[in-house]
């Protein structure tokens, strides 16, 4: 039989490998939560679609991966950009602070860049002269309101400055964008939404199935 002195030995050995454990599953935790801190940060981040500003591009309920790391690294309090990367391009999605209230993310598409000169004439998009109109814009309805009524169909022409963008939603007619509060500044950017990863239909309580892992464009 083991003497008292051996006993307490396998005991302490006992102890020690729990609290090694243990140790190791804290360091794995906080590991695995600062890298998915980092990821959120400065790599991908994920966003739910909140309203129809969008459509048909996006719908409510679906789910969108955002590459942040697209646009340049940036501090996440300063948002300062260290380190460059692109610009966004006509075109692009964007997710970005909304300038009225930078607490609030919209996302919006691309239009026009810095030097640009916009023009908005009975809902078709003008950009340096040239309409820019594609498949992907919905128009609920046909009526045009004149520009003394609204900037919705009618506005401009403008130029945008420069580190700013002109952006609207694929949802012409029911979109809150810069025809109504100006540019997004280059600083209020958070990246470019790539894929919905998941999309859930609220009114018929239903996954759609064909939406996810679509990639946008």
């Amino acid at each position: 039989m083991k003497n008292k002195a051996e006993q307490q030995k396998t005991a302490d050995q006992k102890e020690h490998k729990r609290k090694s454990r243990l140790r190791e599953n804290i360091e794995a935790i906080v590991i695995a939560v600062l890298l998915a801190l980092f990821i959120r940060a400065f790599v991908v981040q994920a966003f739910k679609i909140p309203s129809g500003s969008m459509e048909p591009t996006l719908q409510v309920g679906d789910h969108i991966l955002v590459n942040k790391f697209i646009y340049g690294v940036r501090l996440p309090i300063a948002n300062t950009t260290i380190i460059p990367v692109s610009e966004p391009e006509r075109g692009d999605i964007i997710v970005f602070e909304y300038p009225v209230d930078p607490d609030k993310d919209f996302i919006k598409r691309v239009v026009a860049v810095a030097g640009d000169v916009v023009e908005i004439r009975d809902k078709k998009v003008y950009v340096n002269g040239r309409r820019v109109d594609n498949y992907l814009v919905k128009h609920t309805g046909n009526r045009v309101l004149s520009e003394a009524a609204s900037s919705r169909d009618n506005f401009g022409p403008v130029t945008v400055p420069q580190d700013s963008y002109f952006v609207l939603g694929d949802n012409r007619d029911n979109s809150y964008d810069s025809r109504f509060w100006g540019f997004v500044r280059e600083s209020a950017l958070k990246g470019e939404a790539f894929i919905i990863y998941w999309s859930w239909d609220s009114d018929d309580f239903g996954v759609r199935w064909g939406r996810i892992g679509k990639i946008l464009q």
